[in-house]
């Protein structure tokens, strides 16, 4: 449930602020993300997961994640880079990374809650002479 303050900033019932700075809050330090990648891998593609709060460690977080998604399958457009989620430059490329994870993960056969499109597959058709 949501309200409005007087400002007209939109707020949850804890009153934390709705919206793309709360959502880059939650994915900033990277852990989020490399657990993301690991569970719809099937097994860890990233090894090791930094806790710590520092700095150079969430973004080397975020860096495992990025090299983890091009292994995973995403093509280099998709992927966003490292300033767009830390320093909340670019989220609607975060989001778009999101999506693609989301496709491909389904592409690979995973049956869980999804947000992404289903990626087309190879369909070969043939046809006889008679048919054409």
């Amino acid at each position: 449930m949501q309200s409005m303050d007087r400002r007209g900033t939109r707020r949850n019932l804890s009153n934390q602020e709705i919206g793309m700075h709360n959502f880059q809050a939650c994915l900033k330090d990277g852990t989020v993300l490399c657990k993301l990648l690991n569970t719809l891998n099937g097994e860890p593609l990233v090894k090791r997961i930094n806790a710590q709060k520092m700095a150079f460690k969430q973004m080397e977080n975020i860096e495992q994640f990025i090299k983890g998604c091009k292994t995973f399958g995403l093509k280099d457009g998709d992927i966003f880079q490292t300033a767009d989620l830390y320093e909340c430059q670019n989220m609607s490329q975060v989001i778009v990374s999101l999506y693609a994870v989301s496709s491909v993960s389904i592409k690979q056969g995973w049956e869980g809650p999804s947000i992404g499109l289903k990626l087309s597959s190879k369909n070969v058709r043939e046809f006889s002479d008679e048919v054409l």
